[in-house]
């Protein structure tokens, strides 16, 4: 477990959180919400290590601004949208994350799983980029205006059904447009997955990674 730096194609240096166990299966991506590579984030990444997989989590706000950790009160929120939609452009995020999918293929095939902001930026890596083995996408909000789009590896999706921020109009046009993708609601809210925040709600994070185990126990080891 720890920090160094990874290089992308155009040059850029990001830092990366990694946790690496002694034989791993296989390789995982963790895709950051709009808080950076926070005390979550490394939470989430040392716990798929713990189930075998080299887990990789890159501090893509470095394009923008070093070493971001953002608090989930109104201040953190607003200064994490600003970075991921206003400051951060999606190409240079998608450029980070294909490096960082690269590095994860050391251990194996790669899955990839993101949440909030990382859960668009799932669905995106699932489309657009290569050396991907399947993705679970956590209350991606903005995923239902980029259907034009088509997945290239397997892939399933998590929503809550109390999401202001995604409402279940979005969830159902999602689930029309990709009907052999398993699109899951959660009696949660957003952030459902997150034991730091108020929204916290144990049962459905607990069933959302078990089945995200599942896929990444058949797809990448």
């Amino acid at each position: 477990m720890g920090q160094r730096q990874l290089r992308a194609a155009d040059g850029h240096t990001f830092g990366l959180y990694e946790a690496v166990p002694d034989e791993p299966r296989g390789g995982v991506v963790v895709i950051q919400e709009i808080f950076g590579v926070n005390a979550h984030i490394r939470e989430v990444a040392d716990g798929y290590a713990a189930e075998g997989y080299a887990a990789l989590a890159p501090a893509l706000f470095d394009r923008v601004e070093r070493d971001v950790e953002l608090g989930y009160d109104a201040a953190g929120m607003s200064r994490g949208r600003e970075l991921a939609f206003a400051g951060l452009s999606r190409d240079d995020a998608l450029r980070d994350l294909q490096a960082a999918v690269e590095e994860a293929g050391k251990y194996g095939r790669v899955g990839v799983v993101g949440y909030c902001y990382g859960g668009l930026m799932t669905w995106l890596v699932a489309c657009q980029l290569v050396g991907i083995a399947c993705a679970s996408a956590y209350y991606g909000g903005g995923i239902a205006n980029e259907l034009a789009q088509t997945p290239t590896c397997p892939l399933i999706m998590h929503f809550g059904e109390l999401d202001a921020h995604i409402p279940l109009t979005d969830v159902e046009r999602i689930r029309e447009a990709l009907p052999g993708t398993q699109v899951h609601v959660y009696p949660a809210d957003h952030g459902f997955n997150c034991d730091h925040r108020a929204s916290y709600h144990a049962a459905s994070a607990e069933t959302a990674r078990t089945r995200t185990l599942a896929l990444f126990g058949e797809h990448v080891g």
